[in-house]
């Protein structure tokens, strides 16, 4: 018997099949083969369109199932992570209103900061943890203001990761983890935030059927079943951000240990066990898997949204054959980049710069000095400095960790960006080989052998290595030194 779970991110989906006794990855997928398309309609727009979503949800599926063999009827549950904060409107024949507003889209950013200021900061700390900001429910009330056709037409809102479990299920239904993470969730009252809905005008009955994390959420039907080649019936025992599904996937569901990824976006991620929280603006608070009215877990999310973004981009402007290439590059420059700065915030408006809208940019460029490897160290440098801004912010406010967890991808696989980060916050940082889509699909297992045994069946399965803070930091320090300066005096203007 087999587990299948997905990670929809916002440049592809990703597909595991794992074996439901052991947890063991039999096949692994990514669809599309090139990246998703993001559409920017204006200036600071980011959207997705949803079916696109589910083609590659399909394609993933029938791929893995050709792959590996087995029979539709042995797979006995469906887990789904995905982005988080998007927007997906249905109507009442269940067909998408519009393209979904995605995580990093700024238009709502303004429509947040006047919400904050009309209900109150001891109010949004008390009930929501977190200003309205650039979220969920911020964006669906940008809809109701500047799209009122389309939003009169609207009678259910979705996570993105809701959307593909509506098409795989046709049932209408999210969990108060993703309410949480779009700001809809009322932690006093343990329900979605009503009173913020009433103080915009917006019906009630948007929001769909409320299910558990870990429960049997709904089976697949039998249009699904044709789509996707599964067998009908099949349980959804599990969903969650990709973040919060992160963090459970490199066991970190307590405080004291911080999960990361470095992605198109950057994500430092830790636990705390305390609703009274300080910081709303530049890192968020949001109900992790494990929370509970009983047992608080709340995760913090600091999020970075020009990280790998800025690798990308730089590789495709510099005609190299890939990431490795350009990392070989970087390995022959010295720490610090022979003065070239790199200030990646180049992919929408940055939480932990207070919603600030920055430019990317490189610095003390020098034609005469500086080559491709030096932009290629730079990027990284940048993006780790980045990192350990975000850090400082966290440590101030008291978010406790003694150990950073990340998978073995993406931009931890260059050894630049981990010896630089956990040389400048003196952290190991321990890493994993596996996957978002892997992490989903053993979170089934719960359904069966309850959080706990789970955690322990999979503990130190996927270790790979821990890199340890170098014993000479001081050329690591005087680099971020001077880049957080110059950073600061950007932000004065």
């Amino acid at each position: 018997m087999y587990f299948l779970g997905f990670d929809l991110g916002s440049s592809s989906l990703k597909t595991a099949l794992v074996d439901s006794k052991t947890g063991e990855v039999l096949s692994l997928v990514k669809t599309p083969a090139e990246e998703l398309k993001i559409d920017a309609p204006e200036t600071g727009w980011a959207e997705q369109d949803p079916e696109r979503w589910w083609e590659c949800f399909c394609l993933g599926t029938r791929e893995v199932l050709s792959q590996t063999k087995v029979a539709p009827e042995t797979i006995v549950g469906i887990g789904i992570a995905y982005q988080m904060h998007g927007l997906v409107t249905l109507d009442a024949e269940g067909d998408v209103v519009r393209p979904s507003i995605i995580w990093c889209d700024s238009r709502a950013v303004s429509i947040g900061d006047q919400t904050f200021e009309a209900l109150g900061a001891d109010l949004c700390r008390a009930r929501l943890l977190n200003e309205p900001g650039n979220f969920t429910a911020s964006k669906l009330r940008w809809m109701q203001q500047h799209e009122t056709e389309a939003f009169e037409r609207t009678r259910t809102f979705f996570l993105p990761g809701d959307y593909l479990a509506y098409r795989l299920s046709g049932k209408r239904q999210t969990t108060a983890s993703g309410l949480s993470e779009g700001i809809l969730w009322d932690f006093q009252k343990g329900q979605p935030a009503f009173w913020l809905f009433d103080h915009w005008g917006i019906p009630n009955s948007l929001v769909p059927e409320i299910v558990s994390t870990f429960s049997e959420q709904a089976t697949v039907s039998a249009e699904g079943a044709r789509a996707t080649g599964l067998a009908e019936g099949t349980p959804i025992l599990y969903r969650a951000g990709d973040q919060p599904n992160n963090a459970f996937t490199l066991n970190v569901l307590e405080p004291g240990k911080i999960a990361a990824t470095g992605g198109t976006s950057g994500v430092l991620y830790g636990i705390t066990d305390d609703p009274d929280v300080e910081e709303l603006r530049r890192f968020n608070h949001f109900a992790h898997v494990n929370h509970s009215r009983e047992v608080i877990r709340i995760g913090q999310l600091l999020c970075i949204n020009g990280a790998g973004s800025a690798y990308r981009w730089l590789k495709d402007q510099l005609g190299v054959t890939g990431y490795d290439q350009m990392n070989e590059l970087a390995l022959k420059i010295p720490i610090g980049s022979e003065g070239l700065k790199c200030f990646p915030f180049g992919n929408g408006v940055e939480r932990m710069l207070e919603n600030k809208r920055m430019e990317a940019s490189f610095t003390g460029l020098e034609f005469n000095r500086h080559q491709k490897g030096h932009l290629c160290r730079a990027t990284l440098e940048g993006i780790a400095f980045a990192f350990r801004y975000g850090m400082e912010l966290m440590e101030t406010k008291g978010v406790p960790f003694d150990t950073i967890r990340a998978g073995n991808d993406n931009l931890f696989q260059s050894t630049i960006f981990t010896e630089t980060l956990a040389a400048l916050g003196q952290t190991p940082i321990e890493l994993y080989q596996v996957t978002g889509a892997v992490g989903a699909a053993r979170a089934c297992m719960v359904h069966k052998h309850g959080l706990e045994k789970t955690m322990r069946l999979s503990a130190g399965r996927d270790y790979l290595a821990t890199i340890a803070p170098p014993k000479s930091v001081t050329s690591y320090q005087n680099a971020y030194i001077r880049w957080k300066s110059e950073l600061q005096n950007q932000l004065k203007n």
